[in-house]
């Protein structure tokens, strides 16, 4: 059956989510987070939902709902492990809780869109993150590999796709997964927060491999394609372990058990200082994660025949690994701009248009511009409003052409620039439509940054937008990255000229810009390389400890509450006087 009109969505993960596919087309899609300002929210995503429904251009009287869940996935597997732990059939009943959550909340929206009829459609999770990834990719017949914490019952999923058909060899079931591995020592390291594993990233090239035989004893690799932890150093397996996904912000109890501080000693607290020793275990977690990914990816490759591999699932937001992985020439990977949850919400979306419409010639599935677009008389009321009590705020209009030289100007002189346009970006990084840029010569942009706006962590580093067709020259192995997914070396020669994007180890996470998806960043880079021979921005998120904005209202919130020396939005330029 083909569906003219699909809402896909994502409830009940952490990320929560919609999109809207309508005549194959994708249209719109948004995490709940940028709408309820509330940081990786998990819950039934009501708002960006409602925005879905909003945005059809045919007002189809036609919806179907496609969620990247499914309780009747992964039978085989649930069953088994019941035979085997039949006092945990409390996990599947939670299961079981969700879906009948999930139909309270359609009930709801069929109340308030009586003339609309909803359909719902049940997409396996790891299905679900295939599809966000291969339909987005420009390969024909690839490998893939699905690998998150957990997923209806299950961790992994691998296999190929051939003429169009998707094959799966092999699933990593509950209650082994590489997602809860490394989570699990990301909390034992002081970071609490759900989602706090891209700090361990930042964190590890700080450290040296002293814990490898540790972290042997905790996880192995296990032939084909997967993975075994020592299930003593966990807790996520216990009957009364606890989460929270419903409606707030998730919240996830220690993952790990007190055997783990016979290995490690005492966890780190929050509030206190990063030790070398923390240092060394991060970087020892990490490099235990990529031997494993790696291993999985060489049988995918051996078994499957193919060297194209599709990542998708929350560890191939992991973009150390997805770069070392490029990096070694064996595989050619694609990871999507939102691998994690969220992206499932466009991957069972996806589920629901018939296999020959999904012919990538006819579809622009891999644009990351894909949140609300505010028009320009919209924003000449909303500044009116915001700063009329601010005498010392000045803002005005002006071509492009005079933005792009005079920003690009106060770019090179070291001030702090939020720029704001177009459509917000999908997925969890800033692409250039709401950004905070500096100038990546400035050894001391990091410190500015943090005292000015962002107060974050000191070892974490910041991202170079590069124009696309000057990779090359800049980086030793360059790669087609428009997400920011992968983090590559520099070419030694160019480290000591961008020391505020080249990290510690001499790494950069870079995305690459192109005319074709974001032209007008594309142009501003371009101002600032013919005046500086530099052809990178400082490229990080516009927010202050927050999602990243979505309104104009936030954008000049943070920019009023912050040091930042010059806002654009649009075609205005806001000053302080």
């Amino acid at each position: 059956m083909t569906y003219k009109t699909i809402i896909g969505i994502n409830a009940f993960h952490g990320d929560s989510s919609a999109c809207l596919i309508e005549d194959n087309k994708l249209i719109f899609a948004s995490e709940e987070e940028r709408l309820n300002r509330i940081k990786h929210w998990a819950g039934f995503p009501m708002q960006s939902i409602e925005l879905c429904i909003s945005k059809q251009h045919k007002k189809n009287k036609n919806i179907t709902l496609a969620f990247n869940f499914n309780l009747y996935g992964n039978l085989f597997e649930k069953f088994s492990y019941l035979f085997l732990n039949p006092s945990r059939i409390i996990k599947i009943k939670r299961s079981k809780k969700r879906l009948n959550t999930i139909h309270k909340y359609v009930f709801e929206l069929q109340n308030k869109y009586p003339d609309i009829n909803f359909n719902c459609k049940f997409v396996e999770h790891h299905k679900s993150h295939i599809n966000s990834s291969y339909y987005l990719s420009d390969f024909i017949d690839s490998g893939f590999i699905s690998i998150d914490g957990f997923g209806d019952f299950i961790s992994s999923q691998w296999g190929y796709v051939k003429s169009g058909k998707f094959i799966t060899k092999g699933k990593t079931p509950f209650p082994h997964s590489l997602g809860i591995f490394y989570q699990s020592i990301t909390q034992f390291l002081g970071f609490n927060n759900y989602g706090d594993e891209y700090k361990v990233m930042g964190l590890a090239p700080y450290g040296r491999d002293l814990y490898k035989e540790v972290f042997d004893k905790i996880i192995k690799y296990k032939y084909p394609a997967s993975y075994e932890l020592n299930l003593k150093y966990f807790r996520h397996q216990d009957i009364n372990f606890k989460y929270a996904w419903e409606n707030e912000e998730p919240k996830i109890e220690k993952l790990y058990s007190t055997e783990i501080f016979n290995l490690f000693g005492e966890a780190r607290k929050s509030d206190e200082a990063i030790s070398q020793k923390h240092k060394d275990i991060a970087c020892s977690l990490q490099l235990k994660f990529e031997e494993i990914v790696y291993e999985m990816l060489k049988d995918v490759k051996k078994i499957t025949n193919m060297s194209k591999i599709c990542i998708s699932g929350g560890c191939a937001m992991n973009s150390v690994m997805n770069g070392k992985i490029h990096s070694s020439e064996k595989f050619e990977v694609f990871v999507p701009p939102a691998a994690g949850d969220a992206g499932g919400a466009i991957g069972s979306a996806l589920e629901c248009i018939d296999i020959i419409k999904k012919s990538k010639a006819n579809t622009n599935f891999n644009n990351p511009y894909l949140g609300i677009k505010y028009n320009i008389s919209d924003i000449e009321k909303i500044l009116i409003k915001s700063l009329k009590n601010y005498n010392n705020i000045f803002y005005e209009k002006f071509d492009f052409n005079y933005i792009n030289e005079e920003i690009s100007k106060e770019i090179s002189n070291g001030k702090v620039i939020g720029w704001f346009q177009g459509s917000y970006e999908w997925g969890p990084r800033a692409l250039g439509n709401r950004s905070i840029l500096m100038d990546p010569r400035n050894k001391n942009a990091k410190q500015i940054l943090n005292e000015k706006i962002k107060r974050r962590e000191t070892f974490r580093p910041f991202a170079p937008s590069i124009l696309e067709d000057h990779a090359d020259d800049w980086f030793d192995k360059p790669v087609y990255s428009p997400y920011m997914s992968y983090v590559i070396d520099f070419k030694e020669d160019k480290k000591e000229l961008i020391p505020a994007v080249c990290h510690v180890d001499g790494t950069g996470r870079l995305q690459t810009v192109s005319k074709e998806l974001n032209n007008k960043y594309y142009q501003l880079i371009q101002c600032f390389y013919n005046l500086t021979e530099v052809p990178i921005l400082l490229n990080t998120s516009f927010n202050e400890n927050e999602p990243i904005v979505n309104h104009p209202t936030e954008a000049i919130n943070c920019f009023l509450r912050t040091k930042m020396d010059i806002l654009v939005i649009e075609n205005y330029i806001i000053c302080r006087k």
